[in-house]
């Protein structure tokens, strides 16, 4: 493990005594005036300095970039949206249902399956919640340095602390550094989480634009422990006896089990301009044409550790304890040749090739099959990117065709905006895909014996691609909300399932009276769906306003048809929260305040796999149909955004206990958390 969070506590108080001191330096520094609202910033004026050469710096001079170089303004308002992605994740979290404690596994509520990875990933995405992938970067251009502080409070012991620090040398060359630092032990027993991800960027042009280049290192680790969920659930949490409303005494399914997901990754992205640009080609787009190359190198393995064998993952056991480790490292090189100009857009072209080497420890042969140690190989593919703006359609598309290899075959993906008006756009996209599951679909090994396959062999287990074409719309307008649609279809639909045929074959051997669902994880699987899964998806979310008061309201309903019930969601998914805004203190403070209630209608909620770290499709159990209110109390001053939220507070006056995130796994009780998010501009 590249990290040794239990050491941390040292580091973390350094970090956070490092950033304290920077701040007060930069408090004694003019900051961006309140009254403006963050607009205007002067620059403090050194003794010879006259005073036309000042220079005015706006918020504007602070700017976010994305994996797709779109650029945003750091942004240091309060607003609803702020409050809805005020989490471990930091992004909005509608459609996914948490577990007790933070940095836990999300259960899906709504599923998107268009995904930017055209090669397949490592898989355990029950751990990768919160792991930043290449995209999840940004870069940054800043006048000044700018700071910014995340913290909020975790269950119990521990925090959730993310420091950045991002500053630029000249105007063309700019680093940041970034650090969230994890911990929380949580309320059941034995389910504590923590984390350590490490970011560090850099972006530079030259002073004639011909040359730019950007990159990051990342450095995760996350981990936590497995309690296979409660033991009892009738008796010590349905029941609501008093006695076990201390959940410390609740008694849980193991207690020597954890597993984590650690990564290392350097990326790289630099292009030269064949051709000089102008002066201001970045705003009148004038013919260019380059050549670009871009390198990822990354190193991640997922590992699952319990320091005995446990009956819930079957009696078949080849070695005790249990340490289970998938490795996988992949080298991804990419040469573009890009063309651009003010009425054609921008068009690349590329050619990149894609090495993996996806292992475990050792060989493994069965009287049923050799189960290799290793998946390697080389994937060569063309592809290429369309951008263009024609008045007030914006057109975006990317597409992918594999020359060689066996891990994918195409992926098409494009998307058009029309600005009706200044208060009303249309959105039209179309995706498809061709590629394999994830790599622990593919080869798994373990030392428990139920879990060791190899679906690539062409003795009847070998797994088609799946198939995925996709059609969305969608209609935003000021006055009547934004509407979403999205048409999915699925063939070759790989999921986690339960062996049925297995189940019935064990409950036969069993006596009368016992039960086999205490050790239905046993039993799980991948599957594969050979028939045509269709998926609709329709979200609408509108804000009514009224004075100070506002009322914000997220609906989302789907619709799913299959032949077989392997892909499960709720068909009512809804988010409403009635707030109040308004400044107090003579406008030195903005104050929003309010009550958000979420609701999603029962349904076969997929359970959790605790080895695998992936959830899988059960159709004993429904659940959901329950309520989640939370009241929030947030507020502003200058840059400095305080949030207080008593969470899922219709707990203390419920009395049915029937709040599940995963069968056996209940969500939190009532619970108040707080935290701030602090930018200084220096």
């Amino acid at each position: 493990m590249s990290f040794e969070l239990k050491k941390m506590g040292d580091f973390k108080s350094l970090l956070i005594l490092f950033f304290l001191g920077l701040f007060a330096a930069s408090s004694q520094i003019d900051s961006l005036s309140s009254k403006q609202k963050d607009t205007t910033q002067q620059v403090a004026k050194s003794r010879n300095t006259t005073e036309r050469e000042v220079k005015e710096i706006t918020i504007a001079n602070y700017k976010r970039i994305s994996f797709d170089r779109d650029t945003t303004i750091i942004d240091t308002s309060l607003t609803i949206q702020k409050e809805y992605k005020y989490n471990y994740l930091r992004k909005d979290d509608f459609e996914l249902m948490p577990f007790s404690n933070i940095g836990q596994p999300y259960n899906s509520l709504g599923v998107n399956f268009e995904t930017s990875h055209f090669y397949p990933i490592i898989g355990a995405r029950g751990r990768h919640f919160g792991y930043f992938e290449t995209e999840d970067v940004s870069y940054y251009n800043v006048a000044t340095p700018l700071t910014e502080l995340f913290f909020k409070t975790t269950l119990e012991q521990g925090q959730l602390l993310d420091a950045l620090l991002t500053f630029n040398t000249s105007e063309r060359l700019n680093f940041s550094i970034a650090y969230i630092g994890f911990r929380s032990l949580g309320k059941f027993r034995f389910d504590q989480t923590e984390s350590s991800r490490f970011r560090a960027t850099f972006n530079y042009r030259t002073k004639n634009n011909r040359y730019w280049i950007r990159g990051h290192y990342a450095a995760q680790d996350l981990d936590g422990e497995e309690n296979g969920g409660l033991l009892n659930k009738e008796e010590q949490f349905e029941s609501g006896d008093p006695e076990f409303l201390d959940r410390g005494r609740v008694d849980l399914v193991f207690e020597d089990a954890r597993n984590s997901a650690v990564g290392k990754r350097y990326f790289l992205d630099h292009q030269f301009n064949l051709v000089r640009p102008r002066k201001d080609s970045l705003k009148t787009r004038s013919t260019l044409i380059s050549i670009g190359h871009q390198f990822n190198y990354e190193t991640r393995f997922y590992q699952f550790n319990q320091n005995s064998a446990n009956a819930v993952f079957g009696e078949g056991v080849f070695e005790s304890p249990i340490d289970d480790k998938a490795s996988l490292r992949t080298t991804f090189n990419q040469v573009s040749a890009n063309f651009s100009n003010n009425t054609l857009g921008r068009l690349s072209g590329s050619l990149n090739l894609y090495q993996y080497d996806y292992s475990f420890r050792s060989l493994l042969i069965t009287p049923e099959q050799t189960i290799p140690n290793q998946l390697e190989g080389e994937e060569l593919a063309v592809g290429g990117d369309y951008w263009n703006r024609i008045g007030k359609l914006t057109v975006k598309g990317k597409v992918r065709f594999n020359l060689s290899g066996d891990l994918t075959g195409s992926l098409i993906d494009a998307t058009g905006s029309y600005a009706l008006n200044d208060k009303n756009r249309i959105d039209v996209g179309v995706y498809s895909s061709s590629r394999l599951p994830n790599f622990n679909f593919l080869l798994y090994q373990s030392d428990y014996e139920n879990f060791n396959w190899f679906n690539l062999d062409s003795d009847g287990n070998m797994f088609e691609k799946e198939q995925i074409q996709s059609l969305s719309f969608g209609f935003d307008s000021k006055w009547l909300g934004h509407i979403s649609a999205k048409y999915t279809r699925l063939s070759n639909y790989a999921y986690f399932g339960l062996d049925e045929a297995a189940i019935s074959e064990a409950e036969a051997a069993l006596d009368g009276g016992d039960s086999i669902d205490d050790t239905l994880n046993a039993f799980v699987r991948p599957f594969q769906e050979t028939n045509t899964i269709n998926y609709l998806k329709v979200k609408y979310n509108k804000e009514f306003k009224w004075r100070k008061w506002a009322l914000n309201n997220t609906v989302m309903y789907q619709e799913v048809s299959q032949d077989a019930a392997v892909f499960n969601v709720p068909q009512l998914v809804t988010r409403n929260t009635l707030y109040f805004s308004s400044d107090i203190f003579d406008k030195a403070m903005f104050l929003q305040t309010g009550v958000t209630l979420k609701y999603f209608s029962a349904y076969n909620m997929n359970a959790y796999h605790p080895l695998l770290s992936e959830f899988y499709v059960q159709n004993r159990e429904e659940l959901g149909a329950f309520p989640l209110i939370d009241v929030f109390i947030n507020a502003r001053v200058r840059q400095t955004r305080i949030y207080f939220k008593a969470e899922h507070l219709n707990t203390v006056w419920s009395q049915e206990f029937n709040y599940y995130s995963a069968p056996n796994y209940p969500f939190r009780d009532f619970v108040i958390r707080f935290g701030l998010v602090w930018n200084f501009f220096s």
